[in-house]
């Protein structure tokens, strides 16, 4: 699974991308917010608010009960405001 963070999330976790490999009872968006939050302090500190952010599953905006595969682009964000 490719992982990617931006903006400020990205400067939390210190890295832009990553590729992990999470346990089988990582099955949705929000189980594995849970499993990344315990990767690092910076990964912790990037997930501890986990409704500060928004993410995308294989570029598509997704909720926390959307599926996640082995295979997925999972993308990490804050809020996107227009203007």
């Amino acid at each position: 699974m490719r992982v990617l963070y931006f903006a400020w999330v990205r400067q939390k976790v210190g890295i832009a991308e990553e590729i992990v490999a999470p346990p089988a009872e990582v099955r949705d968006v929000a189980t594995l917010v849970a499993w990344l939050a315990a990767r690092s302090p910076g990964h912790a500190a990037a997930f501890a608010n986990p409704k500060q952010l928004r993410a995308a599953v294989n570029q598509d905006f997704a909720t926390p009960d959307h599926p996640v595969a082995a295979n997925d682009e999972v993308a990490f964000f804050p809020p996107v405001t227009g203007g």
